[in-house]
C-alpha cells in the first residue's frame, strides 16, 4: 500500500497519539514524513487546511488531531468538543479526499459506545442504545468522522480506515489538572502530594511553573500556604489524595507506542475492503478496536499509581462527583484477527510514564 518515500502527513504529531505514531513509522524506515504544530496549520480553519494539501500533496494521513480532555472537561465544555472535533474532521478527511489522498487512517475512542453496552464491547454494538452523557458531545463528534471515513469508501472507493483506541497513557501525555485523562491527572496528584509531604515546595513550584493551574497563575511568587490552597482544590494535600467518583468503575488502558504499533500496523497491512468484507451486508462498523482486553477498577488504578509514585499516603473517592460509565472493555477479537496483541503492561507502563514525566518537569541543567 505504501512504499518507506511515501509522504505521510500526521495531523497532531506533537501530541500522545500522533508523536507515538511518527516515532514508529521512524522506526520502521519511512522518511517522508510530515507534521505540522498548530502555529503553523490551524486545523480550524478551512482556508489554512485547504491550502495545505494543495502545497504538499501526501500520499496518506493519519488524523491523530483531536480537542480531548478528561470528565470533567468533557461536562463542562461541551460544545467546544463537538463543534472542534468536528470542524477538524470536516476539514483534514474533505481536503485529503478532494486533493486524491487515498488513503486516511482516523483515530476515534471508545467513548463511542453506548453507556449500557454489552461489555466487551464489540464494534457492532455502535448506535444500538444512549451514549454516556458526560462526553456525549465528544462521542458523537467521533461517531461522526468515523461514519464519513466509511461513507467516503462507499461512495467513492477511498481506503479510510478507523481505529476506536481504549484509554491511551504514555509519553507526551496532558498531565493538566483540569482537563487530562484520568490516569496522567492520578499520577501528578499523587507525585504533587507526596512532594508536599516531604517538604520539597521547591519542586512543587517547579511542577507548577512547568504545568500552570487555573488556582495559582504565578506559583514562584506563591507562600506554601498558597500552594496547598491551590492544590487543595483539585483534592491535593500534603500525603493525601482525593480522587473524583467511587473508585469502582473498571476501565482497560493501552501504552501510546502500542496504540502506535497498532495504527501503523492497520495503516499499512488492512484494507478496507477487507474490513468491510468482514462486516458483512449492509457494510457498517466497519472500524476497528484497539485495546489490551484487559481490566481493573479506578480504585485499583489508583493503587498501581500510588506504588510507582512512591506514595504512601491516604486516598479517599469523592462519590459525589460522577463514575461516568461503569465499565468500558472492548472486544478486541478483531484486532487480533488481523494480526496484532499489545506488549506492555500495566505496571510497568505507569512506571514509564511517570519516570517520562519527572524527567520532563525537572528544570533544564
Amino acid at each position: 500500500m505504501l512504499d518507506k518515500d511515501s509522504k505521510i502527513y500526521i495531523a497532531g504529531h506533537r501530541g500522545l497519539v500522533g508523536s507515538a505514531v511518527m516515532a514508529n513509522l521512524r522506526k520502521r524506515g519511512f522518511t517522508n514524513l510530515i507534521g505540522r504544530t498548530h502555529s503553523e496549520l490551524d486545523l480550524l480553519d478551512p482556508v489554512a487546511v485547504r491550502r495545505f494539501f494543495d502545497e504538499e500533496h501526501p500520499d496518506a494521513v493519519v488524523l491523530a488531531a483531536a480537542h480531548v480532555g478528561g470528565i470533567m472537561a468533557n461536562s463542562t465544555y461541551r460544545a467546544d468538543f463537538i463543534y472542534r472535533n468536528l470542524q477538524i474532521q470536516q476539514n483534514v478527511i474533505g481536503e485529503a479526499f478532494r486533493s486524491g489522498c487515498r488513503r486516511l487512517l482516523f483515530l476515534g475512542s471508545t467513548c463511542i459506545y453506548p453507556r449500557e453496552a454489552p461489555q466487551p464491547m464489540a464494534e457492532d454494538a455502535l448506535l444500538t442504545s444512549p451514549l454516556e452523557y458526560t462526553n456525549e458531545p465528544y462521542a458523537i463528534a467521533k461517531i461522526a468522522g468515523m461514519k464519513m471515513c466509511e461513507s467516503f469508501n462507499l461512495q467513492y472507493g477511498t481506503d479510510y480506515v478507523a481505529v476506536m483506541p481504549t484509554n491511551l497513557y504514555g509519553p507526551n501525555d496532558n498531565f493538566h489538572l483540569e482537563n487530562s485523562h484520568v490516569l496522567p491527572a492520578m499520577i501528578r496528584k499523587a507525585h504533587l502530594a507526596k512532594l508536599m509531604d516531604e517538604g520539597r515546595y521547591d519542586d512543587v513550584c517547579a511542577d507548577l511553573s512547568r504545568r500552570p493551574v487555573s488556582t495559582l497563575p504565578f506559583p514562584a511568587e506563591a507562600s506554601e500556604a498558597d500552594i496547598r490552597d491551590a492544590l487543595a482544590a483539585f483534592g491535593i494535600f500534603p500525603g493525601r489524595l482525593r480522587l473524583w467518583g467511587s473508585g469502582k468503575p473498571l476501565r482497560e488502558f493501552l501504552w501510546s507506542e502500542d496504540m502506535a504499533d497498532a495504527c501503523v500496523h492497520i495503516l499499512l497491512n488492512v484494507s478496507f475492503g477487507q474490513l468491510a468484507k468482514e462486516a458483512g451486508e449492509p457494510v457498517r462498523n466497519t472500524h476497528v478496536n484497539i485495546g489490551t482486553g484487559i481490566e481493573l477498577s479506578i480504585a485499583e488504578l489508583a493503587e498501581e499509581v500510588a506504588v510507582a509514585v512512591g506514595f504512601k499516603g491516604s486516598i479517599e473517592w469523592d462519590s459525589t462527583k460522577p463514575d461516568g460509565t461503569m465499565r468500558k472493555l472492548c472486544d478486541v477479537s478483531r484486532l487480533h484477527r488481523l494480526g496484532w496483541r499489545h506488549s506492555v503492561e500495566l505496571p510497568d507502563g505507569i512506571r514509564r510514564l511517570y519516570e517520562w514525566y519527572k524527567a520532563d518537569t525537572a528544570p533544564a541543567r
